[in-house]
């Protein structure tokens, strides 16, 4: 008994739940495992295509490095502090790259990307940027230089346009030859003035030839000059609603002081920071754009409610000219329905049946006669009761 009681005393003690998950895991590791093999080696005895999770990771590796796009296609033109293009590029670039060049975040860069379809404008203000995409035009504007973005699909180089001609010149001034402006408010002026230029001529072309359109549907109403006004409607309301939408940003951007001192990157980058409400070059620059912006849209609106009036003019007409052929149908109507009333006579007297007339002299002429003034009666009642109406609905 006291051998018996030391060798118990030699083995450990373990806890009844222990010693049930110990068995637990015996019996499982000699049963059959969920792929239908045994033993530990089961799952390397698999073939790929019974294995859902080594498919799984075929499929990851056979996904191509290009299907999540990390890449932006563009060309860019850099211009620097004295107005001279330093570079000009086309390719695709990285887009942490250039987040990480232009202090940019990675939604920013949908302003200037072409792969994004129905761009809004905006003007975004940055620590040490600012990012313009208004109109045909999408720049990053720094203290010291400038970088032009374009399409590389675009057949006109960006470099050889008017715009960045003025550009130049204006960069190339010094600070008195541009009244005390800083560089990157010279590069905004310039990004304003052929917006607001390009705007205006395009306002230009489209009221010229709505007018002239207009002039020639009040002369003539026609099938093709209806069609041609159609086209001309959408077209209005697609540059009413860019011009709006330039417009909007002006507006956005002179309610934000935030931003409008943020415009300031040249005293920034010198260590002297613009208070939040020092601002005023900044607004009177805003102010006087928007303005010219405003008087676009205003011209356009103003368009668009004399061709809103034109077409009010042309659905009067053309409602006119139904009513007259509704008119006339209902004439040919009241006609068809006299000679109907008397026919009838002769309807019944068409019958095979002896009507005692036959050797009667005078029985056609009075038959005809009463024929005649059954469907005069009838086309007189109609046309009585046809005035009544009229007269009541003018």
């Amino acid at each position: 008994m006291a051998r018996r009681q030391r060798l118990l005393s030699t083995i450990p003690f373990k806890p009844r739940s222990h010693q049930k998950l110990e068995s637990r895991r015996s019996k499982s590791s000699g049963s059959n495992n969920i792929y239908g093999g045994t033993g530990a080696g089961a799952n390397d005895d698999l073939e790929d295509g019974d294995n859902p999770v080594a498919t799984l990771q075929k499929s990851l590796a056979a996904v191509p490095h290009y299907a999540v796009k990390n890449e932006i296609k563009l060309r860019y033109t850099e211009i620097d502090s004295k107005g001279n293009i330093v570079r000009s590029t086309s390719g695709e670039f990285l887009k942490s790259d250039l987040c990480q060049q232009y202090g940019l975040h990675p939604r920013d860069l949908r302003k200037i990307d072409g792969g994004f379809s129905n761009q809004m404008p905006v003007v975004l203000v940055r620590p040490e940027v600012i990012l313009v995409n208004l109109g045909h035009i999408r720049a990053l504007i720094k203290a010291d230089h400038i970088v032009l973005f374009d399409f590389p699909d675009s057949k006109d180089k960006i470099e050889d346009s008017p715009f960045v001609k003025d550009l130049q010149v204006k960069l190339r001034m010094d600070i008195v030859e541009a009244g005390g402006q800083a560089y990157e408010f010279r590069a905004l002026e310039a990004i304003f003035v052929s917006v607001v230029a390009s705007l205006h001529a395009e306002m230009e072309i489209l009221v010229h030839f709505v007018t002239k359109l207009l002039a020639s549907i009040e002369e003539e109403i026609d099938q093709n000059k209806l069609k041609e006004m159609l086209q001309y409607t959408k077209k209005v309301s697609r540059f009413e609603s860019k011009t709006l939408l330039i417009r909007d940003v002006f507006e956005e951007l002179l309610d934000q002081d935030e931003d409008l001192a943020a415009l300031y990157l040249t005293e920034k980058k010198e260590g002297h920071p613009r208070m939040v409400d020092q601002h005023d070059e900044a607004e009177i620059l805003l102010e006087a754009y928007m303005k010219q912006v405003e008087e676009i849209a205003n011209v356009v609106t103003v368009v668009k409610h004399q061709m809103q009036s034109t077409e009010d003019f042309v659905n009067v007409i053309l409602g006119a000219k139904r009513n007259q052929l509704l008119l006339f149908e209902l004439r040919i109507a009241m006609g068809t329905l006299g000679i109907s009333s008397g026919a009838i006579i002769a309807g019944f007297y068409g019958m095979n049946l002896r009507n005692y007339l036959e050797q009667d002299p005078y029985a056609f002429f009075v038959v005809t006669v009463a024929a005649l003034g059954i469907s005069g009666s009838v086309f007189g009642a109609c046309a009585r009761k046809l005035r009544i109406l009229a007269r009541g609905t003018t």
